[in-house]
């Protein structure tokens, strides 16, 4: 239990004022993030605001990644906004709660080693895809609350604040790093705003933050079988989607920062919050990859800037709402631009022409799937399966088997590559039953009996000889490969002679 929940890495050096200031700038960037998912769920702005605070705080303090920023997601409120439709906010409490309760499991139960099997092009794919979305996501802060675009002088005021903004971000690091510069930029913009009475557009434009301290409320449902069944499919995605953001959050901030984080133990943590943020009138959420890579790209490295991000963010909600909707949405519109900018990898172009064209294939198609359908888990998934189907397809292909017989006549078939469902067909085609003599050697020393099929294609390829009054043996069998077939023994009938030793004589 102790491995899970050790509060602070006493081992990391800690800058507390990078921390600090990077922790500000996070929690000013979280604001118009939670009520904008907040509102895409169809809930009010302090549900995303409550669920980015408990998210924020619990996962900085027990999670297994230190830097890493969680709060209210895009992905999470486009599964819960059905829902929440449908069966008002009380089921989405429920549904997060429980979802809480799943990722919980899957920690203790070290599922988060699964992360392994995700190719580092679905990785590719999953990154861009996501700067294509932070991106995008910008271009409505240039229209107004009737979704028209900007026009005259407020269109140039906002065009020009938010290009002020990233250059001062992208200039500043060049010039010194004591500060964050993307709270200079922030507060840059928001001086230059108020001193010279520009009338642009504000966070409070967007809605109101002002709010208390979150309520401690259990969701009013129906302890029955249909509400749970209700929430059932709601809860099993979102602690899906949030489980694959969060691990492949955690594994761009580890490339980053050229440390490990602990995936099972982050995602113990992202349970947690998310059950405290169910009974907290929270809307849960994840790791959040934009808000990650700010608090990164500032410097910050331990738990404290997560949590001075977190209580912040409280700060704001309960006495400084009528300051922070004041903040022109210019700066922070600048500084998401140049996270998308800084997200997207960049160096997969320069791949392109030295990778696989299947690995090319992988990676284009899991960026549009999650830039186009918004679904994180969906283009993962679907760029695992393809990836694992390319892999089979390739390794199905390097099966081979050489020739040869010994002095006494025996014929010896070496077969070289993974014998498995992908390979089989092409492993019967290599022999030449009537023609062979009365007995038959095939070595394994270079191959491996993977699966089923694999035991099935070897008990049909003996039938085969035997039919014809042939003997067949298997040799050079790995440890693993017998115990397989011993496994099968009682629904397959595969005549395995051991007996490593014989002469090769070149056929």
């Amino acid at each position: 239990m102790k491995k899970y929940f050790n509060l602070f890495d006493l081992s990391q050096k800690v800058n507390y004022r990078i921390e600090i200031l990077s922790g500000l700038t996070v929690a000013m960037a979280l604001i118009p993030e939670a009520v904008a998912f907040a509102l895409i769920a169809g809930l009010s702005p302090l549900t995303g605001l409550y669920a980015a605070f408990v998210m924020g705080l619990v996962t900085s303090i027990l999670g297994g990644r230190p830097g890493m920023i969680s709060g209210a997601t895009g992905a999470v409120a486009v599964v819960i906004a059905s829902l929440a439709l449908t069966y008002g906010v009380e089921y989405v409490f429920a549904a997060v709660v429980l979802a809480g309760i799943f990722q919980v499991t899957a920690g203790f139960l070290r599922l988060g080693k699964l992360m392994r099997l995700v190719p580092h092009p679905v990785i590719f794919g999953f990154v861009n895809g996501l700067a294509i979305i932070i991106f995008m996501s910008q271009i409505s802060q240039f229209k107004d609350g009737d979704g028209n675009w900007l026009q005259g002088s407020q269109m140039y005021w906002f065009l020009g604040l938010t290009i002020l903004t990233m250059v001062i971000i992208w200039g500043l690091p060049k010039l010194s790093k004591a500060i964050p510069a993307s709270l200079v930029a922030i507060v840059a913009i928001f001086a230059i705003v108020i001193g010279f009475g520009i009338d642009t557009k504000t966070v409070g434009d967007i809605a109101s933050i002002s709010g208390g301290f979150p309520p401690f409320h259990l969701p009013m449902v129906p302890l029955t079988w249909e509400t749970f069944m209700i929430i059932l499919p709601y809860a099993a995605i979102v602690a899906g989607v949030g489980l694959i953001e969060s691990l492949l959050t955690l594994n761009i901030i580890d490339e980053i920062t050229e440390t490990r984080g602990r995936g099972n133990k982050e995602a113990v943590a992202q349970g947690l919050a998310n059950m405290l943020s169910g009974v907290f009138s929270g809307m849960g959420g994840c790791a959040m990859i934009g808000q990650s890579l700010i608090n990164i790209s500032s410097g910050a490295r331990a738990r404290l800037s997560g949590i001075v991000a977190a209580v912040m963010l409280l700060v704001f909600i309960m006495f400084g709402a009528g300051l922070i909707e004041r903040m022109p949405m210019a700066a922070l519109t600048g500084l998401m631009i140049m996270v998308a900018i800084g997200t997207f990898e960049w160096a997969s172009f320069r791949t392109i022409n030295k990778m696989p064209k299947s690995d090319i294939f992988v990676m284009v198609l899991v960026t549009l799937v999650t830039a186009v359908l918004h679904n994180l888990a969906v283009a993962v998934l679907v760029g695992v399966i393809i990836a694992a189907l390319v892999f089979a397809w390739d390794n199905a292909k390097r099966i081979r088997a050489r020739k040869s017989v010994d002095e006494n006549g025996v014929k010896i078939y070496e077969i070289y590559g993974p014998l498995f469902f992908g390979s089989v067909s092409v492993f019967n085609d290599k022999f030449d039953v009537l023609d062979d003599p009365e007995e038959i050697i095939i070595d394994f020393k270079e191959s491996r009996v993977v699966d089923m099929s694999a035991i099935e294609a070897l008990n049909k390829i003996t039938e085969r000889y035997q039919k014809v009054g042939k003997k067949v043996h298997l040799k050079h069998l790995s440890k693993d490969c017998r115990t397989l077939l011993k496994n099968a023994e009682e629904i397959i009938d595969v005549n395995v002679i051991e007996d490593p030793k014989y002469k090769l004589m070149l056929d």
